[in-house]
């Protein structure tokens, strides 16, 4: 840590006291605070995920990121909020918006191992939405199956849009792909003989 204040030092920045800790975090933190007699590794919040040291079917080391929740509470009272004010425009309108705004929420928060969290924000903004559908009148009797066929047409469904780094790196450059050590088929150099 002192370290570290010293590197940021030299450039005029500080560190804030309250939002920088060490974290024992990683491949080794389970194992080692075991050992120790401590429970699992902390959490952290960083750029909108909650970090946790997890682990795959097959007892490997996973990273998991999670949407942090009152981010999540935050971007639901906005979108409740929206439609408030947006309460009395036609359906398709609202339709649209929505696919927007689900859409703009999942580019950002579509990252391996957070597809629950990305459904229940899908589930939420639909039942917002039919809650807003149902204050439109008095008199207004909108079953919930209609409200659910509205959002699985406007809503686009949850999915993974970011893949792991290795997998996005294997994409944008084919020479990794399996194979690619291969040489190429040899050709004479005066034709057929």
């Amino acid at each position: 840590m002192a370290a570290m204040r010293g590197r940021m030092g030299a450039f005029g920045l500080r560190l804030h006291p309250d939002k920088t800790r060490l974290v024992e975090f990683g491949r080794e933190a389970a194992e080692s605070r075991r050992r120790r007699g401590l429970g699992k590794p902390e959490t952290f919040d960083f750029l909108g995920f909650t970090h946790i040291c997890g682990v795959t079917r097959k007892g490997r080391f996973s990273l998991h990121r999670k949407t942090r929740a009152d981010r999540l509470r935050a971007t639901l009272r906005q979108v409740k909020d929206t439609l408030r004010r947006r309460l009395h425009e036609p359906i398709e309108e609202q339709g649209a918006w929505l696919r927007q705004v689900v859409r703009g929420y999942f580019a950002y928060h579509a990252v391996p191992n957070n597809i629950q969290a990305l459904g229940t924000f899908r589930r939420h903004v639909g039942r917002l939405w039919g809650r807003a559908l149902r204050r439109r009148s008095q008199k207004d009797r909108t079953p919930w199956g209609a409200v659910t066929k509205l959002a699985d047409h406007w809503l686009p469904k949850p999915h993974i849009i970011h893949p792991w780094p290795d997998r996005r790196f294997a994409a944008n450059h084919p020479r990794w792909e399996p194979g690619a050590g291969m040489p190429h088929a040899g050709f004479c150099a005066g034709g057929a003989p």
